[in-house]
């Protein structure tokens, strides 16, 4: 069964060419446990596409 999961809402009015925008930022509300688990798996993205394109700067 998959969990709903909720966001924090952040919004900020900024100027953009002499108009006011709207920004909208929604973060999701993870359990510690959540954050450990999505942190790895983006850090072992990160390291395959790194490691597989890291010998074209060198």
């Amino acid at each position: 069964m998959t969990q709903a999961v909720t966001y924090q809402r952040e919004t900020k009015s900024v100027p953009f060419q002499g108009k006011i925008i709207m920004l909208e930022s929604l973060t999701p509300v993870l359990s510690p446990k959540e954050k450990e688990q999505r942190k790895k798996e983006i850090e072992r993205r990160l390291y395959d596409v790194f490691s597989k394109y890291g010998d074209r700067f060198h």
